[in-house]
Order: C-alpha cells, then structure tokens, then sequence
C-alpha cells in the first residue's frame, strides 16, 4: 500500500503559526516576517555561545528514555562563554559552540520539523545542527514536539564573528510524508523540466530518477575558470553578517580544471557549481543529498535546501521561462587526494510537496542578497571585485 502523502508548509502557513506552533524561546526578540521564507524560517542566534569541548546528541541518543538533559551536558562539557550581543563575538576555527536559538516549538501533534543550515553558513564553512531538547537526532523535531532548540557551531575553515540575531539555520514544518516519488517526479520533469544544460531541458532518459524522490547531477567544471575555489589556510576573521566586507582573494584561492579535471586536497574545503542549472517549480521544493560514499571519499554539502521557486523564471503572463540555476557544491575530501571530473555525478537532489504556491517565490521580495542568479557565488560576506 502505498504511504501517506504529506506536504511542506509555505510562507503564509508559517507566519499563521507564528506565537503559536513557532515561538519566541524565554528571552528571545519577536519573530520578524522577514525571516519567512518560501517553504521555511530562518532561525535566530540567542545572546551566548557555550564553548564546549565535544559535540553531543540531545539526550545522549537514547531512544528509550529521556537521558540526559542539554543542560545537564552543557555542565560537564562547557569551557566558556561568550557573549554574543553588541559586536558578539570570534567563534575559533576547529572548536565547537553550542548556542541558543531565540525560537521554540510547540508543534501540533500532524507537525514534524526539519532544519539545515543557510546557504551562506555552509559557504562559510561553518558546520551545523539544531539540537531539540530530548530529541535523540540532530536536525530534526518529531510530530508534536514542544521545546527548546539549541544550534552546534563549529568554524571548520575560519574564524567566525557572529552575533546575538545572527541567522545560521533554517526549519521547515511538514506534514506526513512529503517527498515525491519517482514516478511522480518523472511526470513532474515531462511536463515542467527540472533541469537544463546549455538553456535545453535535460531528457528523461538521461537523468537517473532515485525511488526516494530524487534525481542524480553531476559537477560543473569544464565551462568555468575558476572552476572552483579553494578556503585558504590561517587566515583572518571572517565577519558573518558584513554582506560584501570581504576580499575574496584574502580567504579563498582559485581552482582550475584546465583538462576538465582537478586533484583535491584531503581536509581543504572547496566551492564548486553544478554543470547542470536547477529549477525548482512553485509548489515544490528541494533538499540536496550527500554523495553516496561509493562515487568517492567525499562531503559534498553543508547546506541543501532549495526553496520554491529557486531557478524559476516566469514572462508577464505566468509562464515559466527555459533555464535555470546551478546548485552551489560545498566540498571536502576525506582521508586522501582525490580526482575530480567535469560531468562526475556528485549529488542528489530530493523533492518534496509543498502545500501550495507560497506569496512569495525564492528571491523575490526578501531582504537582502539572494542566489536566485548564482553561478560560483561564494557566500554574502565575501566580494570578488
């Protein structure tokens, strides 16, 4: 038989359960319309960031009790504190913070929620995950969850400034079972196509359809130069919400791949684009998926969520327009050099049922720079002139 379907919440459902099902946590602002996005709410860095000496699972990943509280952990692990107010304050490269989110959740018993970081965290290297008191898993609140959040951060490439409000994370609400399967995104892609190379829509028979509601693509390298760029060792903080306040040149280096063809360094973080452009239509959104770890000793994303909406172009009456938007690839290589090439598959792009068409498609309307147009777009703190 087959399962239940469910849907993703878009913006106007979320702001209905703004004070409600989502909540300002005890000392936390009131939550702003701007933090709405097409399919998900961005989350707010509280006023303190625990320095800690390891990463833990809430309720040390029991799944027949309730285990040990965060704060009971926060006792035995915490170092330090700082203070996140005013100009906050340099989270250090490698050393991982436990933070306060400024939300809460008081979900209805049909409500699940889902989290991931903002495409900018990820471009940052700057790695996270939501912890929901005495939910055994990272990155996730089961249906009726009622709780605090909390967000593990840990700068892997820089060293980060971050203050109170600062926005890292995202979460998305759901109900049942909301990714597509692969019947209905073949029917999907034949009648809006999901993905383009050179301006043409991809064919079906090229595109290999996973039974999880997702599409196999591959990595652009051949058509640019760069073709990537490299995070650079020892270098100076990186401020998080200065939008455009950093020389590229002075965090990142170039990568090329004259033969279509580059060897990555073990431990370096890199920035890489897709060969194929993304379009994701209104009523659907997207969630990137790691690379399977038998296409290559690889992590391929730190964030991966694609609002409703991302790559969509529509003329004057509606319609949608051809093309689209190439996924940005946050990349690191394990334990050895590893060769990549122009066309490799690297990804996987899942998708999943929104409710509706949200008020406002990704990128329009919201404040701020978006990556509606991207290509090698490095995050927003960083410029290229």
């Amino acid at each position: 038989m087959a399962a239940p379907s469910g849907e993703i919440l878009v913006d106007h459902q979320v702001l209905a359960r703004l004070g409600g099902e989502i909540r300002p946590a005890l000392g936390g602002d009131q939550i702003l319309p701007t933090q709405v996005q097409p399919a998900s709410l961005d989350l707010r860095l509280g006023g303190q960031a625990m320095r800690i000496r390891a990463g833990f699972l809430p309720s040390g990943g029991r799944l027949d009790g309730p285990g040990i509280s965060i704060d009971e952990r926060l006792q035995q692990l915490t170092t330090c504190e700082l203070d996140l107010s005013g100009d906050g304050a340099v989270l250090e490269r490698g050393v991982v913070y436990l933070v306060p989110l400024q939300e809460e959740l008081d979900l209805a018993e049909d409500t699940s929620a889902r989290f991931n970081p903002r495409s900018s965290t990820g471009r940052c290297d700057i790695f996270t995950r939501v912890l929901a008191e005495g939910h055994p898993r990272f990155d996730e609140a089961p249906a009726g969850f009622r709780g605090r959040l909390w967000l593990e951060v840990c700068p892997l490439s820089f060293p980060v400034r971050l203050r109170r409000g600062d926005r890292l994370a995202q979460v998305r609400l759901q109900q049942g079972r909301a990714a597509l399967s692969a019947e209905e995104l073949r029917a999907v892609h034949r009648e809006t196509p999901l993905c383009f190379e050179g301006g043409e829509p991809v064919p079906e028979s090229r595109l290999n359809f996973h039974d999880d509601g997702s599409i196999a693509l591959s990595l652009g390298l051949a058509s640019r130069d760069p073709a990537g760029w490299c995070a650079s060792n020892y270098t100076d903080v990186v401020d998080f919400s200065c939008e455009g306040g950093h020389r590229a040149k002075e965090f990142f280096q170039p990568v090329h791949a004259e033969g279509g063809d580059c060897i990555l360094e073990p431990g370096r973080f890199y920035i890489f684009a897709s060969r194929e452009d993304l379009r994701i239509p209104p009523h659907l959104a997207a969630e990137m998926l790691p690379v399977d770890p038998g296409l290559g000793e690889l992590r391929n994303n730190y964030a991966g969520f694609f609002d409703n909406g991302f790559g969509w172009r529509e003329d004057e009456n509606g319609q949608p327009l051809a093309g689209g938007t190439p996924a940005v690839l946050e990349v690191r290589a394990h334990d050895m050099p590893f060769l990549v090439e122009d066309g490799q598959v690297f990804f996987r792009l899942r998708f999943f049922r929104a409710a509706g068409r949200p008020d406002a498609l990704y990128g329009r309307g919201r404040e701020g720079r978006s990556y509606l147009g991207q290509d090698l777009t490095l995050a927003r703190a960083f410029h290229t002139d």
